[in-house]
């Protein structure tokens, strides 16, 4: 297993955020994280990662506990609100990366990444001249530049266009064929479905569904007419 959940919890004073999560992803497992917003989607994730402390449980990355040096080497995050810097280049941001992860022979992909995502006549442009899509784009070339065994995504197609868009759902095949493990984060499912091999549903901090998507459209899907947008919006609304 490359990620290993058990018993998560997160209390902030009498609020329960995150509730007994638990659950585990092998290599090249394509995994999405979905619920309403406040179901604990993205504290789950900071938690992982090692941004939050979390109030019990275990994680571990690669068979190492999570907050440790082996387990950081491992995986990738990039937030919903892209972190850059301002009086960096594009090109700087990923020098930075690639001289901080000790990477080596790094600039073909660098390059690959930059055409990919139309940054490649932005090199230059420093981060407080980029839009919010720019930004996006630079902190998902910054995360896939380590080439991690375990990438997470935290709602990544806010503030992209459709293009880069669909370039990023095709990164995310060719990360699946080359065993990397992807866990993406939504409140908007049906921006996942052709991408995603299973579905795990948060409401209210408590994980109510661990599926492949197969599964859910076989056994939960109630007619053809009903998408799993439906579905998801069903079973997550309030009582």
């Amino acid at each position: 297993m490359i990620l290993e959940v058990n018993e998560l919890a997160k209390s902030f004073g009498k609020v329960v955020a995150v509730n007994d999560l638990s659950f585990s992803l092998c290599e090249g497992d394509v995994v999405g994280i979905v619920g309403p917003n406040g179901a604990g989607k993205s504290t789950t994730f900071k938690l992982i990662i090692g941004l939050l402390r979390k109030t019990k449980g275990d994680i571990k990355i690669g068979g190492y506990d999570h907050q440790s040096m082996e387990a950081k080497r491992l995986f990738a995050y990039i937030p919903e609100t892209p972190n850059v810097y301002d009086l960096l280049s594009v090109e700087e941001h990923l020098t930075f990366i690639a001289q901080a992860y000790s990477l080596e022979n790094y600039e073909d992909y660098a390059e690959e990444l930059l055409q990919k995502y139309e940054l490649a006549d932005k090199k230059k442009k420093l981060g407080r001249e980029l839009s919010k899509g720019m930004r996006q784009k630079v902190s998902i070339c910054c995360g896939l530049l380590i080439r991690p065994k375990l990438l997470f995504l935290d709602e990544p197609f806010i503030g992209l266009d459709p293009k880069a868009i669909r370039v990023t759902k095709e990164i995310f095949q060719e990360l699946k064929a080359e065993g990397t493990t992807i866990l993406v984060s939504t409140h908007i499912i049906d921006s996942l479905e052709s991408v995603i091999d299973r579905v795990i549903i948060l409401k209210a901090g408590q994980m109510i569904m661990n599926e492949t998507i197969a599964a859910v459209r076989d056994q939960y899907v109630g007619s053809e007419s009903e998408s799993l947008e439906d579905y998801f919006l069903k079973i997550t609304a309030d009582e």
